[in-house]
């Protein structure tokens, strides 16, 4: 699989580079920033440099000609005037529009959901109350049988929502038992906003593994800082959690972004070195020598609790129930102008329609439309974009849950090359256990097969067990490669210059 070339926005590369820089304002190198921002090299020594012309920075070489920038003076920017002001002025403004954008359209999303059903229920209610004036003021069988089945089925809807009413009531104050003390009520914690839940059951709560590509590549850069800088194949497959050709291909551009080239030991065992990773000031930072890649996690479909999405199905069922009701009889019914139209029309349609036409001089659009299609549209869309969401979320689940099996299992097989089970690889964790754990197990040592073929055999008790003798030996190759390089590729040594 041919590795993608990273996209970087240089805006927000320098922004990267300055925030790192306002909190750890001493002596830092490239590959200081590097590891903290997991930038490309040549990206951090292009933004560094006009990084430190604006804040003023203090500029240290060390004998091994390693360039070290501080602030021991703050970090306050030089550029001033009418340009700087405006434009900065400006990127606030833009992404103070956009958070506002994004807050309107989740208002937005609440106002159609919950106000077309309250709008629908005001007319439900307001229909009943005509009908019942109606009735008892006129002596006509014809217009009480009309209404008959009106009335009962719209007070069924209000029974309907009176009862849930009443159930969500009784369990509030059940809820409220539990958070008081010998009578006396404590506050209850506080839920999270209506327009963000809504938002949450339409369109989930974000992806939870956004900044999990930066977090990876500051894992692999620390392992490989950690480890003399170098690296094998088998320990990225396990860092990153993608197989042979996959991980080949993507090694292959780290090595481009961030100075490091392949090399053969003595025994001919491929190693990637990264000297440039090498050159650092901090090294009081976590450095951890053995393997501590993060883990993608499963995205949820929602935060919310269930209780309350079932609300939202209600809500939404009961204004795609309206919606459809007024657009059918819209078109079939369409304009009520005589006694006979009204008697013809169905309950609800005849009377809105009749109380619409006090205020609209032409009822027909506004129901069609407004009361019909409109919130039509709105409900449908209501239901498919989560169940869409919901079908794409297991599947790409499963995904997530296989590449952290494949990490998992893959640090197993490298622990453990000589002797390695299938039902030995039983991660605790529910974030490394795809659904069919079976296949799954066959399905990561397969791809570490790729790489070294190993020797099959079946033992007493009938288990496969699979030996990697090849990566025994790439791996004792490993370790005497690193015992063979000294502490001074690594060292910056004294400062010679300052300014």
């Amino acid at each position: 699989m041919e590795q993608k070339k990273r996209k970087i926005n240089d805006a927000e590369a320098y922004r990267a580079i300055s925030g790192v820089f306002k909190k750890r304002r001493k002596g830092m190198t490239v590959a200081d920033m590097v590891a903290k921002t997991a930038l490309p090299i040549e990206t951090v020594r292009g933004l560094i440099n006009d990084v430190a012309d604006e804040y003023s920075a203090r500029i240290s070489v060390s004998e091994s000609g390693e360039i070290l920038y501080s602030f021991p003076s703050g970090f306050t920017s030089r550029y001033r005037g009418f340009r700087v002001l405006a434009g900065r002025a400006l990127g606030k403004i833009g992404r103070a529009l956009a958070m506002i954008g994004t807050g309107l359209f989740k208002a937005w999303i609440m106002i159609m959901l919950v106000g077309y059903f309250v709008l629908f229920m005001l007319i439900a209610l307001a229909a009943l109350v005509l009908s019942a004036a109606a009735s008892n003021s006129s002596n006509s069988n014809n217009r009480r049988n009309n209404s008959g089945g009106g009335l009962v089925f719209v007070s069924g809807i209000f029974d309907f929502i009176i009862r849930i009413w009443f159930y969500s009531e009784l369990t509030k104050s059940l809820d409220r038992r539990r958070y008081g003390v010998y009578g006396r009520p404590e506050p209850r914690p506080k839920g999270k906003p209506l327009y963000k839940a809504i938002f949450s059951f339409v369109f989930g709560d974000g992806d939870p593994n956004a900044a999990i590509e930066t977090r990876e590549r500051q894992a692999v850069i620390a392992y490989i800082q950690a480890n003399k800088g170098l690296i094998s194949l088998p320990e990225f497959m396990i860092l990153t959690g993608t197989g042979g050709n996959e991980a080949d291909s993507l090694v292959s551009a780290y090595c481009s972004e961030y100075g490091g080239m392949p090399e053969a030991t003595e025994d001919g065992t491929v190693v990637y070195r990264f000297d440039a990773l090498l050159l650092q000031a901090d090294r009081a930072g976590p450095s951890p020598g053995g393997f501590s890649t993060p883990l993608k996690l499963p995205e949820k479909f929602s935060q919310n609790k269930t209780k309350m999405n079932i609300w939202f199905c209600i809500i939404n069922s009961v204004n795609l129930i309206f919606g459809s009701y007024f657009f059918v009889n819209a078109m079939n019914s369409g304009h009520i102008l005589t006694e006979r139209h009204f008697s013809a029309a169905s309950f609800l349609y005849a009377r809105t329609y009749v109380m619409t036409g006090h205020f609209i001089a032409n009822p027909l659009p506004f129901i069609s439309i407004g009361l019909g299609v409109v919130p039509l549209v709105f409900s449908l869309f209501f239901w498919l974009i989560p169940l869409a969401r919901y079908a794409l979320l297991k599947k790409n689940n499963e995904k997530i849950k296989l590449e952290n099996l494949r990490k998992n299992a893959f640090m197993f097989i490298w622990d453990n090359p000589s002797a390695v089970k299938p039902g030995d690889i039983n991660p605790a964790q529910k974030e490394c256990r795809p659904k069919n754990m079976d296949t799954a197990r066959e399905r990561v040592i397969k791809d570490m097969c790729q790489y070294s073929v190993p020797d099959v055999s079946v033992n007493e008790a009938g288990e496969t067990v699979y030996s990697f003798n090849e990566l025994k030996r790439e791996k004792d190759a490993l370790a005497k490669c690193r015992s063979g390089v000294g502490p001074g590729s690594s060292e910056l040594g004294k400062i010679i210059f300052r300014a």
